[in-house]
């Protein structure tokens, strides 16, 4: 028997012919898809009403989209974590299996959500910027022992996030819908708080919540208020949990100091966005996850859940090529 499986995740799809011979001797078909960031609803209803699997990255999973793929769509394996972009219980309820791949990129999102803070506490952008202009100035900085850092969603990058800043030295706050573990809390010495006093003290709000029902637009013009004039909000999750328009009114009536986006409402970044003319806004294309091994890690575990949802044993598949060939 042959399955037909759509292929639409960005990271797969540059190397997609490593793994065609794989999908070959399993017995699937490959349909390869053109996408920039992610399919929306009216592209995926012109590719899924005759694909058994899909492999794909932040496509619009309606349930429109899955009325119309059953019944002979059985499996949707994620590449990566987030899965806010499938209707689950639509999913669920026409019994169409839905996976991914947790804990995929913690390090990754923590390194980088570690980097943004220092590049603010340090100023150094700010400092490049002006040294490109002819400029000699000596800005004043802070050491991260003299911050805090308030961790909204303290789950597995979270949990990293504070590990690094305790390193570092940093106060940390956290804040979460569910009791945060107790062995973070004594490794790091964070202290569990409610959100508007994560909000009022933290120098650096940092976001790694899931987006859902309760997440969407958390950041908005109330909690924005709220924070230090001084504090910096950075974004690594998931775009829509932050209203961007009130992030951009926060930003130029100096309710915040600053910001750093991974992640956008809209995807890509639109080009008349104001952020992109913000010099204290430090912004990346959906990026935060990058690293070749973690890739790679996911690209197996991501081939797997497809072929288990299809109900293909994988002893059939495991003498793969698996050559460490490059990534795109």
């Amino acid at each position: 028997m042959t399955f037909k499986v759509l292929i639409s995740a960005p990271y797969m799809l540059p190397v997609v012919e490593r793994f065609r011979e794989r999908f070959t001797r399993a017995g699937v078909a490959l349909c390869v898809a053109e996408v920039r960031e992610r399919l929306e609803e009216e592209e995926l209803l012109q590719l899924v009403g005759d694909v058994d699997g899909v492999i794909c990255g932040d496509d619009r999973f309606s349930e429109r989209v899955l009325t119309a793929a059953v019944p002979r769509l059985r499996v949707i394996s994620k590449w990566g974590t987030g899965i806010d972009t499938i209707d689950l219980a639509a999913a669920a309820r026409l019994g169409v299996r839905v996976c991914n791949t947790p804990n995929a990129f913690t390090d990754a999102v923590a390194d980088t959500t570690l980097g943004y803070v220092l590049n603010f506490a340090r100023r150094l952008n700010e400092m490049t910027d002006r040294m490109r202009e002819g400029e000699w100035d000596k800005l004043p900085s802070r050491s991260l022992r003299e911050m805090t850092i308030g961790i909204v969603g303290v789950g597995n990058i979270g949990s990293a996030v504070a590990k690094r800043a305790a390193a570092f030295g940093m106060q940390i706050l956290g804040n979460d819908i569910r009791p945060i573990s107790a062995t973070i809390v004594k490794e790091t010495g964070l202290v569990q708080v409610v959100l508007d006093e994560l909000l009022s003290r933290a120098d650096f709000v940092t976001l790694h919540c899931d987006l859902n029902p309760t997440s969407r637009h958390l950041m908005n013009a109330g909690r924005f208020a709220s924070m230090q004039p001084t504090g910096v909000m950075i974004n690594t999750a998931r775009g829509p949990i932050v209203d961007e328009a009130n992030l951009i009114a926060a930003l130029q009536n100096g309710s915040i100091a600053g910001a750093a986006l991974d992640v956008f409402e809209r995807e890509p970044l639109p080009l008349d966005s104001p952020l992109r003319n913000m010099k204290n806004v430090s912004l990346a294309p959906h990026n935060a996850n990058s690293s070749p091994s973690a890739w790679e890690a996911v690209h197996e575990s991501t081939i797997r859940n497809l072929l288990e949802g299809l109900g293909i044993t994988l002893p059939a598949v495991q003498s793969a090529n698996s050559k460490g060939e490059g990534h795109a």
